[in-house]
């Protein structure tokens, strides 16, 4: 097999949770321009079903289903879905993420309903589709993190902007995202399955333009993650190129977290 072939995708069937985001739509289309026939789940249906359409008709092998990560009979639905309709499972993408608290104040409701989706669903989800993978021998869990898992607000940012960079449960969650893909990796592994985490940083979505002035600058690159960015790790970590890669933490933020 030559390099560029490994990276192929061809055969193997792959699931997303989210699809239609910021980053979740170049995940969905990267693995579907590598080969593999996508299923992307989440609450969303219909935008999930605009996007799968949209990426049918460039004849890329991509479904929408239903999917409520704070319900484990709802995962489970999904992973009997997907065998059910291909008979295998080969790749799972953890890109879903709720983000219900928007400053440090905000009510303990939402901390709690954020855990619900962030982090036990996260693990329900990575058994879940983890334990099938195993007894097939081979597979790849990919968890989408952030660089606020790996480091701490930076109120510099976020002077003279309309909002905050404090909202505690992104921050604890992704940081806990990353251990929790080694834990995984150590116990999957040597059933065939690779665990990998890959932290992007800020994704430009027109935002306050005092915000990219400063975001910008605190990177190598002086920009913000585009529409393209995540697509070569993903099929990398997905596919034989990273055969021997497990247990890692894939940072793609333009050198944010290098400063």
């Amino acid at each position: 097999m030559s390099v560029l072939e490994s990276f192929s995708l061809e055969g193997r069937v792959a699931v997303v949770t989210g699809g239609a985001g910021l980053y979740g739509r170049q995940i969905v289309e990267a693995l579907a321009e590598a080969g593999a026939h996508v299923f992307t789940a989440s609450r969303n249906l219909q935008a999930l079903e605009d996007l799968a359409a949209e990426l049918r008709r460039r004849a890329l092998q991509v479904d929408a289903l239903s999917l409520d990560l704070a319900s484990e009979a709802s995962i489970l639905a999904l992973r009997d879905e997907v065998l059910a309709r291909t008979g295998q499972v080969d790749i799972l993408v953890n890109n879903a993420v709720l983000r219900p608290m928007r400053g440090h104040d905000a009510p303990s409701e939402q901390w709690e309903q954020s855990m619900q989706v962030n982090a036990t669903g996260l693990f329900l989800i990575s058994r879940a589709f983890g334990e099938t993978m195993a007894r097939a021998g081979k597979g790849s869990i990919i968890n989408i993190g952030s660089i606020q898992g790996m480091v701490g607000p930076d109120d510099w940012l976020y002077e003279e902007v309309p909002w905050t960079g404090f909202v505690p449960d992104y921050f604890f969650h992704k940081g806990g995202m990353i251990n929790l893909t080694r834990y995984m990796a150590a116990y999957l592994g040597p059933r065939g399955i690779r665990v990998n985490i890959i932290s992007p940083g800020g994704f430009f979505n027109h935002q306050d333009q005092e915000f990219l002035w400063r975001y910008e600058r605190r990177t190598f690159l002086g920009r913000m993650a585009n529409e393209t960015d995540l697509k070569g790790a993903v099929v990398f970590l997905a596919s034989d190129a990273s055969a021997y890669v497990s247990g890692a933490n894939l940072v793609v933020d333009g050198g944010y977290t290098a400063k």
